[in-house]
């Protein structure tokens, strides 16, 4: 049996729904700027009123999340308090304001007299986002699939379901007050469901995975629907010979203490050797103040980090405050190590050396490549975006955190007066392929 066979067909109350989403977004996907901008405003201002009844739901899913044993890296995950929700509004309120994605023409060709050719950005059609805890992610995506033209159809973990269920109750009701309806977004509540949704081509357009290396790789091997994501953070910091040591020691412990459990924290810190006595002294006693356990290789032991790495700590995404740490002779030598155990998500370089930063940059094939910052700031909000619905470490765009414009498509639009093929085959019309202005 394949695997996509193993995966149940939707029942007929998900098929319903869907075909309701798939025509509201049809629906969206005609509005204007305006009125979508209006709808994230609206979304915004009732998350605000819902503020008390989301935060208590978020409340009951991590009691009830503490007590079932949920691993510490996804409890940091389901935390949404008054802050972090008033983060979130914000970052729709920004969304908002953000320039229209969609009408944008980015082709002006005339073929012929008579015979114009356009390129114009379109909504994708419905996106179906399956994520583990992360209740935020619930208003980051709809905000997006709003403000793109793009229903959404969402299935969060059973670790988050009051709070999701919550945060979506709110941002229908916004809607229902504006002229988008409120079937553009649809949530997901049972692990059938979720199994279903992946058998859903031709009504969903793009499923996005955000959770779990298991979880990407699950629906990666189990649909037919395009898929985009991530399926692991292994992001390292390079500290060069000519690096301040101070400044790398402050980027480093940013880049892990600063939010461990997410995907854009460094998992392993590579040392030159010809610095590596000087930055060790510093950074051993700041990361055990901060309760990181350091594992290293026989260098970075030498140096006085107590425990020694295994083969498989230099692949593997911790998500919590432990840190590798490898000692090597030279840039060749940290680019080697990233090509063999990096993801392709955010890598760092800190040094004072412009050529050197220059060579890391360009040799690094990852979404994101740093100097002299934090991998933290990996991140669709940081980056102005407003928010973000992924990381994508493809080699084809979107990647890296992926906003609005990843979210569109476009369609070739011909207008003609009766022209016809035959009379190019023919050599009766020629084409003249001018570009047009505007």
């Amino acid at each position: 049996m394949s695997p996509v066979q193993a995966v149940p067909d939707p029942s007929p109350e998900l098929l319903s729904v869907a075909v309701g989403l798939r025509r509201a977004a049809t629906d969206l996907g005609l509005t204007s700027d305006d009125q979508r901008r209006q709808a994230l405003l609206a979304m915004a201002e009732s998350l605000r009123a819902h503020t008390g009844a989301i935060v208590a739901a978020n409340r009951r899913d991590r009691e009830n999340a503490e007590q079932s044993g949920l691993a510490s890296a996804l409890m940091a995950r389901l935390k949404l308090d008054e802050v972090k929700l008033e983060g979130a509004i914000t970052g729709v309120r920004q969304l908002a304001e953000l320039a229209d994605p969609l009408g944008r023409r980015q082709l002006h060709r005339e073929l012929d007299d008579g015979l114009v050719l356009e390129r114009v950005s379109v909504p994708l059609g419905v996106v179906g986002v399956i994520f583990e805890a992360r209740p935020d992610a619930v208003i980051q995506i709809a905000s997006l699939a709003i403000r793109s033209g793009n229903g959404a159809i969402l299935k969060g973990g059973r670790e988050a379901e009051c709070t999701n269920k919550a945060v979506m109750a709110a941002l229908q009701e916004g809607l229902a007050a504006t002229s988008v309806v409120p079937e553009a977004l649809a949530l997901l509540t049972t692990r059938e469901d979720s199994l279903a949704l992946l058998r859903l081509e031709g009504l969903v357009d793009l499923i996005i995975p955000r959770g779990s290396n298991e979880l990407v790789r699950f629906i990666q091997d189990n649909t037919r629907i395009p898929v985009l994501g991530h399926a692991d953070g292994v992001c390292h910091l390079y500290v060069d010979a000519e690096a301040d040591p101070d400044q790398a020691v402050t980027i480093a412990l940013d880049s892990k203490v600063q939010y461990p459990a997410a995907c854009n924290a460094i998992e392993t810190l590579l040392v030159h050797a010809d610095i590596a006595g000087i930055f060790l002294a510093k950074a051993i006693p700041a990361f055990q103040t901060e309760g990181v356990r350091l594992l290293g290789d026989p260098g970075a032991c030498a140096l006085g980090i107590s425990e020694a790495a295994a083969d498989e700590d230099w692949g593997t995404e911790y998500l919590a405050l432990t840190l590798s740490v490898r000692v090597v002779d030279d840039l060749e030598a940290a680019l080697e190590h990233i090509r063999r155990y990096g993801s392709r998500h955010t890598e760092a370089i800190a040094t004072r050396n412009v050529s050197t930063a220059e060579r890391f940059l360009r040799s690094v094939d990852s979404s994101g490549v740093y100097h002299n910052c934090s991998t933290r700031f990996a991140d669709g909000f940081r980056y102005g975006f407003g928010a973000e619905v992924g990381i994508s470490t493809q080699t084809l765009p979107p990647r890296g955190p992926v906003g609005l414009e990843g979210l569109v498509t476009y369609r070739y639009r011909l207008r003609g007066d009766g022209h016809i093929a035959a009379d190019y085959a023919s050599g009766a019309r020629r084409f003249s392929h001018v570009d047009l202005e505007g």
